[in-house]
């Protein structure tokens, strides 16, 4: 981490932005500090020891600190990252969520991304206090994909994420695990909390993401994803999210997105 980036008491909310070509991986580590990562275009995947999250443009994801996690680059990125002092930390923020982006916390963090003759220190300060006081009124999003630590479960889980419109039934899946559906359907509730179709559910909306960034149509991404129609796709994201596909996944065109460099980092 180049100092120039590291939160200080003095300066407590760094930021560092970076166009980052797909492919891009940045293996498991850890900061002192609390992370936001926020791609105004662009898809991103962070994952840490039991969960994986998939981030679309105009979210962002919150990592506190000492959290061991990992990057992968889905797609041609421009990524804001965020580096926060845990001194400023605000209540309620102990736990890795995928939030959304307001209009307001959007210009806030395009503000902050300028060169640094244009940001004295107090306009840092008072920027970073206002970003992080909209990060803990987002609204955080359904997100996740939990992942197990038994073996046998999370070659399941890995191969289901790999492929996940193979639709197989759980006397299916827990052959290819080597293990009885009795096993695998009680270490999906000891381990995650939650069925194997209630997972195979979250794991679908997350492969949900990057398609829709894409720009497919709603049509492909439910027959890629196993649905048979359209409808049954929409009625399931609608249930999970509230709104429609096309709805969650219309966002506002971000003109801030130039940055302070056009870099693209390796």
């Amino acid at each position: 981490m180049p100092e120039a980036f590291t939160p200080t008491q003095t300066r407590p909310v760094r930021l560092r932005a970076r166009a980052l070509r797909d492919g891009i991986r940045v293996p498991n580590h850890r900061h002192a500090w609390a992370q936001v990562a926020y791609t105004p275009r662009g898809v991103i995947q962070i994952a840490v020891a039991d969960a994986a999250w998939i981030v679309p443009p105009s979210r962002a994801i919150w990592i506190p600190p000492d959290i061991e996690h990992s990057l992968l680059v889905n797609e041609p990125s421009y990524l804001r990252t965020l580096y926060v002092h845990p001194d400023v930390i605000p209540p309620g923020l102990d736990h890795c969520r995928v939030v959304e982006v307001s209009p307001l916390l959007r210009e806030l963090i395009a503000a902050i991304d300028v060169p640094a003759a244009d940001l004295d220190a107090p306009r840092e300060h008072m920027l970073g206090g206002l970003i992080l006081d909209e990060l803990r009124r987002a609204s955080p999003l359904p997100l996740e994909v939990p992942l197990p630590r038994d073996k046998r479960l999370l070659t399941l889980c890995n191969a289901m994420l790999a492929d996940p419109a193979r639709a197989w039934t759980l006397d299916q899946w827990a052959r290819y695990a080597g293990a009885s559906p009795r096993t695998i359907g009680r270490l999906f509730r000891q381990e995650l909390n939650m069925s194997f179709v209630q997972w195979r559910q979250q794991a679908v909306l997350a492969q949900a993401i990057p398609l829709a960034s894409k720009g497919y149509p709603l049509a492909r991404i439910a027959r890629e994803l196993g649905y048979r129609s359209q409808s049954a796709f929409s009625a399931m994201f609608k249930r999970t999210f509230g709104r429609t596909p096309t709805d969650f996944f219309a966002t506002v065109p971000d003109t801030t997105s130039v940055g302070t460099s056009g870099r693209i980092d390796d």
